[in-house]
């Protein structure tokens, strides 16, 4: 999803992130408990005391990752529990990496701060790297170790490769580690039941009999849009509507919706050909296709004009509006099309012509926290974290409070009250402030969404499964999908994502900046008067590239990839 981010300045504020989702069907055991304890704990206090403090963070992420202020009885509950009186805060700027650097920068940060780190090829994986080695970092091994859910990250296995040696335990670091992986799953090759990528309007597929599913190249692509275009479809406000709309969080490259144009996963643009070379995007024909096919769609207004530029929000109303015939990109998890009036399209063939195979990550991360080395008794930040992660402190910030939002069923597992239920269908922002991740407040995942296994844990997999009888989000759209056909295909990859290792390459920022370079390229030359106009824009994108040593990072890639250990994925998981 896109980041909307206002002026640099720090507001006390919330933190979600992605759903994640790990069924384990057929679970018939009592809820195990993993839950930390505190042998020193007075005796007076329970053994998830940790101690009589305030523990604050610092977030570095974007405003649409965020929701509303803790719930204050939540927050009592937090403090009898743990003793623990929790505030977090987050730092806006322009762009999430800049608010990073210049709140390290500073040196004046609070008890841990967290950020964006899908992998070690974020942008923000050198920035917290340069901090790691000049000491600004907490070295966390030795306090994970007496913890019942972080010390599983010690556990050999447990971590994917690229958390486990990218991220967290890099060779150079002996052992030690200076931040945590978040949103890593219990256990391994166990995807999302979320479904990304373009989706149609329902009633245009039908009025046009055809079948979501049978559009697997851009070619078809072309010709359904021809269709939608001269079908004179209206919106909901009576409006003509546009054949092909932006993605529902504005505009970008969209890599699902042309994939049998996409050299690789996008924004990496990294791919291994089917001779075994591993090029770069602008080093093959791909890139003048599809920049031709792009302008063919603009010109013959297919395509919106601001495809690539236009903001959220204009975005998000034209979905909603039913403005787009088809919504380049969308997720099965967006409450306003629960009813699916639109519908997944494709899969797409890949860019060597072969038919769509899903890829799933053995395991994945997403965000991190770090706890800066001028933190007075780090140790219980960690055992605070570890408390947030356990089944109690999930339970928690997943479902709320006992008797106020739930009851508990003869498992000990947690039954979401219908009222809340009720509540979150006919007035969501009201619902929000109980201040649980079930009711849409999703505060806790920041230090707690980890060692997942929701099933396992209180046996159901999406909240108020129990309660409905069925999955609360995207099930249409899975069964539409068949979803757990594609699944049970799947290729599972324990990998490093091509731009993983730009940190130990000694022109690596360089390369980096080309490689951001390339990316705005591409849409300079989509709107470019001409092919010629838009080759010479690729050729000075490319002399970027190779100026910064594009071959040398391509033979790494090469090395890198022949040891199984780091292993590199070409393809976009999903």
């Amino acid at each position: 999803m896109s980041k909307k981010w206002g002026k640099l300045v720090a507001v006390p504020l919330l933190v979600a992130s992605l759903l994640a989702g790990c069924s384990n069907a057929g679970n018939n055991e009592p809820a195990a408990s993993n839950e930390p304890t505190a042998s020193n704990a007075p005796s007076d206090k329970p053994a998830t005391w940790i101690a009589d403090r305030k523990i604050k963070g610092l977030i570095f992420m974007g405003s649409d990752d965020q929701t509303s202020e803790i719930n204050p009885e939540i927050l009592a509950e937090i403090k009898k529990r743990t003793g623990i009186e929790y505030e977090v805060e987050i730092m806006k700027a322009n762009k999430a990496i800049e608010g990073l650097t210049a709140g390290l920068a500073s040196g004046d940060l609070p008890d841990f701060v967290a950020f964006y780190l899908n992998n070690s090829g974020r942008p923000e994986m050198p920035v917290v790297l340069k901090a790691a080695r000049e000491g600004m970092f907490t070295d966390l091994t030795p306090l994970m170790k007496d913890t019942k859910v972080y010390s599983k990250y010690l556990e050999k296995g447990y971590l994917p490769n690229d958390t486990n040696y990218g991220v967290m335990f890099r060779p150079e670091f002996n052992g030690s580690t200076y931040f945590v992986h978040m949103n890593v799953n219990r256990e391994g090759g166990k995807p999302s039941k979320l479904i990304g990528g373009p989706y149609i309007r329902k009633d245009i597929a039908e009025a046009l009999k055809v079948d979501p599913a049978s559009i697997k190249t851009h070619e078809q692509l072309y010709d359904l849009a021809k269709k939608i275009q001269a079908g004179n479809f209206k919106d909901n406000n009576g409006n003509p509507i546009t054949p092909i709309g932006p993605g529902y969080w504005g505009g970008k490259e969209l890599g699902q919706i042309f994939a049998d144009l996409q050299w690789g996963d996008t924004d990496q643009w990294i791919y291994q050909g089917k001779d075994g070379k591993i090029l770069h995007e602008s080093q093959t024909p791909i890139a003048m296709q599809k920049v031709e096919f792009m302008q063919k769609l603009l010109k013959e207004k297919l395509m919106h004009p601001e495809f690539f530029t236009i903001d959220q929000s204009r975005a998000e109303e034209g979905a909603l509006n039913g403005s787009w015939g088809i919504a380049g990109d969308m997720h099965s998890y967006l409450q306003f099309n629960q009813d699916l009036h639109y519908l997944p399209l494709g899969p797409f063939n890949d860019v060597d012509g072969n038919p769509y195979q899903m890829q799933i990550d053995f395991k994945s991360g997403y965000s991190a926290w770090a706890i800066p080395s001028t933190t007075k008794k780090p140790e219980e930040i960690v055992k605070f974290a570890d408390f947030m992660a356990s089944r109690e402190g999930k339970m928690l910030w997943r479902y709320g409070l006992e008797g106020r939002d739930y009851t508990l069923d003869d498992k000990g597992n947690p039954v979401p009250k219908q009222e809340v239920l009720d509540l979150k269908e006919s007035n969501a922002a009201e619902a929000k402030k109980l201040g649980f991740a079930g009711a849409g407040n999703y505060w806790g995942e920041i230090l707690g969404q980890t060692d997942t296994d929701y099933m396992a844990d209180f046996g159901e997999e999406s909240y108020g499964d129990k309660v409905s009888g069925a999955s609360e989000l995207g099930l249409k759209a899975a069964e539409f999908y068949k979803l757990d056909e594609k699944i049970a295909n799947a290729n599972v990859v324990d990998a490093y994502t091509p731009k993983s290792f730009l940190g130990e390459f000694a022109t690596g920022t360089d390369l980096n900046a080309a490689f951001g370079n390339y990316k705005d390229s591409l849409v300079k030359a989509y709107y470019s008067d001409s092919k010629e106009a838009a080759q010479k824009i690729l050729d000075e994108a490319l002399k970027q590239l190779q100026a910064a040593n594009l071959d040398g990072y391509l033979k790494l890639l090469e090395e890198k990839n022949s040891n199984e250990l780091t292993k590199i994925k070409f393809k976009p998981s999903r």
